[in-house]
């Protein structure tokens, strides 16, 4: 089953995908909720549910603007150096014990919706990850039943402004610039993917260049694991979100540097997963301040 989290004619709507298109569930089964993060919170049996509203929903039918996946998730977790030819290329160990920081809900985009290069940067870097969205909560989970608590996979495109990244030991600002991590387009849910999601291809191409090959395959810490040693400390919860690492690849480790720019367009997929695609623009702010009247120092 793959769902999404859309916006027709802006009016919230939870759909499923059916063929190839997409068909209102919520319309259905108003229980259900208007997107995916409200659907996995609304009970245990929620794919049945959803699968069941699925067979006799009606065709979407109107102009769709993706919303983030899971639009307000409770937590968003993400993994640094979980790829052992990434740390490499960072000039850093491979972790012994998962490298762990946090988004906010508000940096979060959907698929076709711009990736925002703020006034205070150009480093806009992109990275390719599998993210992992909890179903089924719980805490100090063991890693053998962690996969039965994932409600799905999707696609996460973790925009980084990398002068911030590294201004300190903590990543979190550089993380977090507002409209810079994209997520989706869809839920992907367990039964259509290899165990863990493992063994997947993940790409980053910009215009001709493929700049990241990774593969899934190649965690660090892999998804059990990683639910697993989360939920140690955290209490997880429905509708939370796990992002999985990034490939070997990265602009800010390449010589010469390779930031995206505006009017660029950047495709992240996963194989079986999907493709997320967003366009880069500047900050309006940016042309703001770049036509403002410079200060006027000395002289008369």
């Amino acid at each position: 089953m793959r769902l999404a989290s859309l916006l027709v004619a802006d009016t919230p709507v939870l759909a499923a995908r059916r063929g190839d298109e997409y068909v209102d569930i919520g319309a259905v089964d108003p229980s259900l909720g208007t997107d995916v993060g409200a659907l996995i919170a609304s009970g245990p049996d929620w794919r049945l549910r959803a699968a069941r509203a699925a067979t006799e929903a009606q065709p979407v039918i109107g102009d769709i603007t993706f919303r983030p996946l899971v639009p307000r998730p409770p937590k968003v977790l993400c993994l640094g150096l979980n790829d052992v030819d990434h740390a490499a290329e960072a000039g850093l160990p491979v972790p012994d014990f998962p490298v762990v920081f946090s988004r906010v809900a508000s940096s979060l985009i959907g698929h076709n919706q711009p990736i925002v290069r703020p006034v205070e940067s150009d480093m806009l870097d992109y990275e390719v990850e599998l993210a992992v969205v909890i179903g089924r909560g719980g805490r100090r989970i063991d890693a053998a039943d962690a996969l039965d608590h994932v409600a799905g996979y999707t696609v996460f495109n973790d925009g980084s402004i990398r002068d911030y990244q590294v201004r300190t030991h903590q990543w979190m600002l550089g993380k977090n610039f507002h409209g810079t991590g994209a997520l989706g387009p869809e839920l992907v849910t367990p039964e259509e993917l290899p165990p863990g999601a493992s063994g997947l291809k993940m790409t980053t191409i910009i215009g001709e260049e493929r700049l990241q090959n990774g593969n899934t395959g190649a965690f660090v810490f892999d998804v059990a694991s990683a639910v697993a040693l989360l939920s140690t400390v955290l209490m997880l919860e429905p509708g939370d979100v796990i992002a999985m690492g990034t490939p070997s690849g990265i602009g800010f480790a390449r010589d010469p540097k390779r930031f995206m720019v505006p009017g660029e367009i950047c495709r992240v997929a996963i194989e079986g997963v999907g493709e997320l695609v967003n366009p880069i623009v500047d900050d309006p702010a940016r042309a703001a301040t770049e036509t403002e009247p410079k200060l006027q120092t000395g002289g008369v």
